[in-house]
């Protein structure tokens, strides 16, 4: 991969040369354009993504509900969690919303690479635990939102 992309790759910041190089050969450029699929939810889990520059919408669809705009992932971002955490299947689905520049590592790479490099694969995952836990504190928010809307909206007596 080449090392400018990877000097704007933020996720490795602080990491040592060495690092770097552990891995670089298992991570991929891919560009998507707008309103392009990226996955959908249901897939095969494949791969994590890093947003070098563009965005992503993450749907996900309740057996019994409309689709759900759950998150807006950005420059900096990461989505795909599913792959990194041993998932057979994304659970929702991507959609990228501007065009732009992402990195791919595939879930097999990722977890080889925790086996064989297990300090460099500690710093990803601890990273990339960090990024699950913001996300998950906003999704929480939206979450809490919607209900309180949800709730707002309902007729008394009714059902929502």
């Amino acid at each position: 991969m080449d090392s400018a992309l990877l000097a704007r790759f933020a996720l490795l910041e602080g990491f040592s040369q060495d690092q770097v190089e552990i891995l670089s050969p298992i991570m991929g450029d891919i560009r998507f354009n707008a309103n392009q699929t990226v996955f959908e939810q249901g897939d095969p889990a494949a791969y994590l993504y890093f947003v070098i520059d563009g965005r992503v919408s993450i749907r996900f669809k309740p057996d019994d509900g409309p689709i759900l705009s759950v998150a807006d992932v950005k420059e900096g971002g990461v989505f795909g969690w599913s792959s990194a955490l041993g998932s057979a299947c994304y659970t929702s689905s991507a959609i990228c919303t501007q065009e732009g520049l992402f990195v791919r590592i595939a879930g097999e790479d990722l977890k080889n690479l925790c086996q064989e490099h297990p300090e460099t694969g500690i710093l990803i995952l601890n990273r990339l635990a960090g990024v699950i836990a913001q996300r998950l504190r906003g999704t929480h928010e939206q979450v809490v939102a919607l209900l309180h809307q949800g709730l707002n909206q309902a007729e008394p007596g009714g059902c929502l």
